[in-house]
């Protein structure tokens, strides 16, 4: 397999799918710890290459939550409207929408201004929605498609380099009501329109290179594991989010303090 593509080695592109099949389904924004990873690295990052990350989270996340996913489709195409199956699919399409707008007006604007003092105060904000995520009272109220409304413009923040997608919309379903389980798995459905969407955006009429197909496998494989374990332990109870909170904010110091003191 030839990897002079890459520009890069091997051993670089398999830990940068390790670290984006992991990253992407905890609240740590997995943009954020590519980008610091491949810094740490010396490693040249390429759009192709994160369309074949995301790829792999993207399959990870249609194979884990497939049952529910073909629920969603057979109600919806059949039109039982009124099944909680169906009422889910279109709550995941009207949260998808305001970040899908956000993204296609300011996708100049986000792609030309970068680098890792944004990325630091992005993880400040994220650590900041964790810590109140943690501490939000518990509750397990109904669903709806306000409310999922609402978890999608807060979705828009994500697009900005540093803030968590996960940890955004995970934390504004538990404070408009929802349980851990229903707030995490509305969050990791709503990845799909939200990651297709930003591939195709960002591929075009491109088509990957077959020679990334195993960085797509490896992100796969860390995603779907990545997945069980967060959805059944670790953001099955709020209070853990805390622990990504003190992730997040000791980053955001460390890579602050980096580029403050000019050692970008």
């Amino acid at each position: 397999m030839d990897m002079t593509w890459y520009n890069g080695d091997f051993l670089s592109l398999i830990l940068l799918a390790v670290v984006q099949g992991f990253a992407e389904w905890v609240p740590v924004s997995s943009s954020s710890q590519i980008e610091i990873v491949s810094h740490l690295i010396g490693y040249q990052s390429s759009l192709f290459l994160e369309v074949a990350l995301h790829f792999g989270t993207l399959m990870a996340v249609f194979v884990y939550f497939g049952k529910e996913i073909m629920d969603i489709l057979r109600d919806v195409f059949s039109g039982n409207w009124k099944s909680e199956e169906a009422k889910l699919g279109f709550a995941v399409i009207i949260a998808a929408i305001p970040a899908g707008i956000a993204g296609f007006f300011l996708k100049g604007f986000l792609e030309s201004n970068g680098g890792l003092g944004l990325v630091a105060c992005g993880l400040g904000i994220t650590s900041m929605i964790l810590f109140i995520g943690s501490i939000s009272p518990k509750k397990d109220e109904k669903f709806s498609y306000g409310k999922a409304l609402l978890i999608g413009v807060a979705q828009i923040l994500a697009l900005f380099r540093g803030v968590s997608r996960s940890g955004s919309t995970i934390v504004t379903g538990l404070l408009l009501g929802l349980s851990e389980k229903n707030a995490v798995k509305f969050s990791f459905l709503l990845s799909i329109p939200i990651i297709f969407g930003a591939n195709l955006l960002n591929l075009g009429n491109k088509t990957l290179p077959s020679s990334l197909f195993f960085a797509s496998l490896v992100s796969f494989a860390v995603g779907i594991s990545t997945i069980h374990f967060s959805f059944k332990y670790l953001l099955s109870d709020r209070k853990n989010l805390k622990w990504f909170a003190w992730f997040t904010l000791i980053e955001a110091i460390v890579i602050g303090g980096w580029v403050i003191f000019g050692k970008q």
